[in-house]
């Protein structure tokens, strides 16, 4: 069939507030120019992030109802470890608040001056928490990976010959941990092969280096793997996943993404002397090891978003409702990241904005166009979110890539939602060579994005 449908009915519903353009316009003044700083309420469609704005099903807020809030061995607990470990393997599970707390967590543990960690494309919480310590974040994509206008089945892959040679340069003893994350979001949302993470797995042994995955998506990079990887046509989503993680000793994850969840994660490990040190970090700063900085009904939640989100007629529908509409916006001759990603599509702000440099930030040009044109909400993923600065010249260093991401929340938007979506980025397409630059006013020393304003050049 070619009608895309919710593998789900809808039960319940909230109102959406539409503004004019005028309105939109003062509000935009008002947040600096930053969609981050515009409060919800005035949002009409919201595609900033897919993290933790989940729609949850009817058995999780059965789930929520049942929570044991118990302050040491709730019952939550163990179905959540259970849930965890059905599809990790791993021995120690520790739950988190959310995914950068997994992260401070590990890196505050394994990171420090001198300390490197590659990764395909490290996101931005946890570049921000390696780089905290005073270690390195680098990455190690793959070279197709940097096209966006390439087509290929896995450009989310690490690149295993710049691994290996970044291994040598650095000394394995400088490297505490090699990271993959899956999908690539920095990389386009695009997926990992198996082979890919087999390949990665096999230089850390060669090298006694752990492997670790940031695992947010871990169930779309599955569905992308029996779609795509030769061999795995006719295993489940479930089973895929399983041998995604055994090449891995430990993951952090944000369960705000395929555990379907608005709030919670995890820290899931093998070494039995890391985990305790994990454990203790945690106790100072989350919470007692049975509940981790979340009451009881968020661990039943994503227990039960972990049994769902490996249901392939979700995944189908997750999947081909990105892709419809990345091809609606590639008929209007709108560049993105090719093909489209598993939770969101990456605008080209490059191609978009050829007149535009990236020390302009013509991503953030393209988000504060959007939500004025129609109030859609996305965020800039280039030079505002990844950029550096030369501590000798003080200019701008811009990421390979400079990109705007329309992150599609799960379970939450229609197909006539999704299609008004695609009428708004045609329609500021057609207005492009109008689009004017910004330029920073105010930053914040780590994680400038969230918090950022920005004003028009020569406005």
């Amino acid at each position: 069939m070619k009608t895309i449908i919710e593998p789900f009915r809808i039960k319940s519903i909230e109102p959406i507030r539409f503004t004019t353009y005028e309105e939109r316009k003062h509000i935009l003044i008002e947040a600096g120019y930053n969609p981050f700083l515009i409060r919800a309420d005035d949002v009409l469609i919201d595609l900033l992030t897919d993290s933790g704005t989940s729609a949850m099903s009817a058995k999780q807020w059965a789930g929520i109802m049942e929570g044991d809030e118990s302050y040491a061995g709730s019952r939550s607990f163990f179905r959540f470890e259970n849930a965890v470990r059905k599809i990790t393997g791993d021995k120690f599970i520790i739950p988190t608040h959310q995914g950068r707390a997994a992260e401070k967590i590990l890196f505050f543990i394994l990171g420090g001056e001198g300390k490197f960690i590659p990764n395909n494309t490290h996101f931005d919480t946890t570049r921000a928490n390696i780089e905290f310590t005073g270690a390195e974040a680098v990455d190690l994509l793959n070279e197709t990976g940097k096209h966006p206008e390439i087509r290929a089945d896995f450009k989310g892959n690490m690149d295993i010959a710049a691994l290996e040679k970044f291994i040598l340069d650095k000394k394995p003893e400088n490297i505490p941990l090699v990271m993959i994350t899956i999908t690539n979001n920095s990389g386009g949302g695009q997926p990992v092969s198996m082979q890919n993470i087999r390949e990665v797995k096999e230089v850390c042994k060669k090298y006694n280096l752990p492997l670790f995955l940031d695992a947010c998506r871990f169930a779309e990079n599955a569905y992308f793997i029996k779609r795509r990887e030769k061999g795995y046509e006719n295993k489940s989503v479930l089973e895929i996943a399983q041998e995604i993680f055994s090449y891995a000793d430990g993951a952090t994850m944000s369960a705000k993404k395929d555990a379907l969840v608005n709030i919670g994660g995890f820290l899931s490990l093998n070494d039995e002397k890391l985990a305790a040190k994990c454990r203790n970090l945690l106790i100072v700063t989350e919470g007692f090891p049975t509940y981790g900085g979340l009451a009881g009904r968020d661990l039943e939640a994503v227990a039960q978003g972990l049994e769902e989100v490996v249901d392939e007629h979700y995944l189908q529908y997750r999947i081909r409702s990105t892709e419809y509409l990345g091809e609606k916006i590639l008929e209007a001759g709108i560049p993105i990241i090719e093909p489209p990603g598993g939770h969101a599509i990456y605008i080209d702000a490059k191609r978009f904005l050829p007149n535009i440099p990236p020390r302009e930030y013509p991503g953030q040009s393209i988000v504060c166009e959007l939500y004025l044109e129609g109030g859609v909400r996305s965020v800039e993923i280039g030079s505002v979110m990844f950029g550096k600065y030369d501590k000798a010249t003080g200019k701008l260093i811009p990421p390979p890539m400079e990109l705007v991401r329309l992150a599609i929340p799960r379970r939450v938007y229609t197909q006539s939602h999704i299609d008004f979506v695609a009428e708004v980025v045609i329609e500021v397409f057609k207005k492009r060579n109008e689009l004017k630059g910004y330029e920073i006013i105010e930053e914040a020393p780590a994680l400038r994005h969230f918090t950022a304003k920005f004003k028009p050049i020569g406005n």
